[in-house]
């Protein structure tokens, strides 16, 4: 996880400032992890940029071109019809996204997904990904979903690999504490849905979700 102090949002698509993916292009995180929220605030700021601008069609879009659907996560009063906002940012210490202009100088942060050579299980990968990085990493998006698939499609790379996801109770839950609000569970699954046995959540490498049983050792994908 990278934490960068004062840019403007120009600046954030710069390849040697986050380097995401092989193109070089920057993918700022759509929903704030817990530890980065911890980091901002440690870092007594309160704004950071986000992957979000308003498009031509004053639609909002993530930065991978994705629509932004989950507008409950908006400020109240935001964001201002009246304005042009070319990003958004979030505000520590009231939370939700506002508008910005574009020329404004704030803190911004990325995040990179790292895939172990090892093979451990679920409880082993998620112990393994808060003692080296951050945690076992959450799937917010078509984007995030899009940036994992791109780190796993390795002859050397299981099948599937273990993500944050597992089934507490009757539902489904990031463990690092993310709203679920983007799912990828193959179309017409049940399995799923209520699981006896395989309560952990994995993704292949066809860009599906699976739950699949806790103690198979996979690779995993830490943020």
């Amino acid at each position: 996880m990278k934490i960068h102090l004062q840019s403007k949002v120009e600046d954030v698509s710069e390849g040697d400032i986050c380097d995401i993916t092989d193109e070089g292009a920057v993918a700022v995180e759509p929903e704030l992890k817990n530890a980065t929220m911890d980091k901002l605030n440690s870092k007594m700021t309160k704004l950071a940029w986000i992957g979000l601008y308003r498009d031509k069609e004053q639609k909002w879009r993530w930065t991978g071109e994705e629509l932004a659907t989950n507008i409950q996560t908006w400020a109240d009063g935001e964001p201002l019809d009246n304005e042009t906002f070319a990003a958004t940012y979030w505000h520590c210490d009231r939370k939700g996204w506002h508008g910005v202009r574009s020329d404004r100088e704030i803190p911004f942060f990325c995040f990179n997904l790292m895939v172990d050579d090892v093979k451990k299980t679920w409880e082993e990968a998620l112990e393994h990904c808060r003692e080296t990085h951050t945690d076992l990493t959450s799937l917010n998006s078509e984007t995030e979903q899009r940036l994992a698939l791109s780190e796993i499609q390795h002859d050397h790379i299981t099948e599937r690999v273990w993500i944050g996801l597992r089934f507490f109770g009757d539902r489904w839950l990031w463990v690092n504490g993310d709203p679920l609000v983007y799912e990828a569970w193959p179309e017409g699954d049940q399995e799923h849905q209520c699981p006896l046995r395989k309560r952990c959540g994995a993704l292949t490498k066809e860009g599906h979700w699976e739950n699949w049983d806790c103690v198979e050792k996979l690779h995993f994908i830490c943020y």
